[in-house]
């Protein structure tokens, strides 16, 4: 049965479908009983389960995060959720240097299934400490799997195929993606190891790859175009950032011999760069038409003022002048 969900709703939806079939998950975090923390995504959750299995922390994310990791190695299938990324950093002992190394020190025989949801929140004048989008630092540690939908129909699927993935994985939600709404069909089962980037969008003169709120972003930008060049955009949403699965990806930029990577990070070290990086490793960069286009924040952190966000975030115009001048440079 299909049914019409915004983004949020999607994601309660599929922590409504976990808890229902799976009495071994239970989800712990800060603010998981208030009625506006984490939006609408976990609403009446404690009611439907109890509090038991819905499990509202006081502030501690490290303690938080450790004290699931070990349930996790228990049997349980916690999901922890930080509402802000940007605290997510006082937990990365127990994610880097346990969930993430425990498999491999133990040959195999015990895996911690956990998932931590992270939520950005960006924009509104929050500043440098409440927007940072910290992506590419997690996708850098080898055992942690990176999700980021774009979709309502990802943000509930992932998020299930998260929580039963063998691996601990972060889960991360953008509250720019909130508000999308579609209409998508029942729950499908997916197992996260087969997850590879999707086609958005067919086109034949360049290829543009993004994830999570930078994928709308492009997608809205390609929607602005002329009709000439909108059907020259080939837009890839790659959906898991780590491991990320390139065949279809190369197989693009082959066709098309131009590539742009739009991200929200930055790009020191960042996951555009990371991803032109391993492109160039992958095919004979002479076939190229142009060189490879990075487009990511400005080195700096976010600013509190909302004039100078506005020429900090990359904006549907920005992307729409920057494919056109590719375009129009190449052609």
């Amino acid at each position: 049965m299909k049914k019409n969900l915004t983004y949020s709703e999607a994601i309660l939806e599929g922590f409504k479908y976990l808890l229902d079939n799976y009495p071994e998950v239970f989800v712990i975090g800060q603010g998981l009983w208030s009625p506006w923390y984490v939006g609408n995504s976990m609403k009446d959750l404690d009611k439907l389960y109890g509090k038991e299995r819905i499990i509202d922390t006081p502030v501690s994310e490290n303690a938080v995060t450790g004290a699931a990791v070990g349930a996790s190695l228990c049997g349980s299938k916690p999901i922890v959720v930080h509402p802000r990324m940007d605290f997510l950093l006082y937990a990365m002992d127990p994610i880097i240097n346990q969930a993430a190394k425990w498999s491999y020190m133990f040959g195999g025989q015990s895996n911690p299934q956990l998932t931590v949801r992270s939520i950005v929140n960006r924009g509104g004048e929050q500043g440098a400490q409440h927007s940072q989008l910290l992506h590419s630092l997690f996708a850098h540690i080898p055992g942690l799997r990176v999700v980021m939908p774009f979709s309502v129909k990802d943000a509930r699927d992932l998020l299930i195929s998260s929580v039963l993935c063998k691996d601990p994985v972060i889960y991360i939600d953008d509250r720019w993606l909130y508000d999308q709404v579609d209409t998508i069909s029942d729950v499908e089962i997916k197992d996260l190891e087969d997850q590879s980037p999707k086609k958005i969008i067919d086109g034949n003169e360049i290829t543009i790859i993004a994830s999570g709120f930078s994928t709308k972003l492009a997608k809205n930008a390609i929607d602005k175009l002329s009709i000439k060049n909108k059907n020259s955009i080939e837009l890839f949403d790659l959906r898991v950032i780590s491991p990320i699965k390139y065949d279809s990806i190369v197989k693009s930029i082959l066709k098309t011999k131009r590539f742009m990577v739009v991200d929200g990070g930055w790009k020191t070290c960042g996951l555009a760069s990371e991803i032109i990086s391993s492109i160039v490793e992958r095919i004979d960069p002479s076939s190229l038409l142009s060189k490879p286009v990075n487009v990511s924040l400005k080195e700096c952190p976010a600013p509190s003022s909302g004039l100078l966000e506005e020429n900090y975030y990359l904006s549907e115009n920005n992307l729409v002048d920057l494919i056109n001048r590719e375009l129009e440079n190449n052609n």
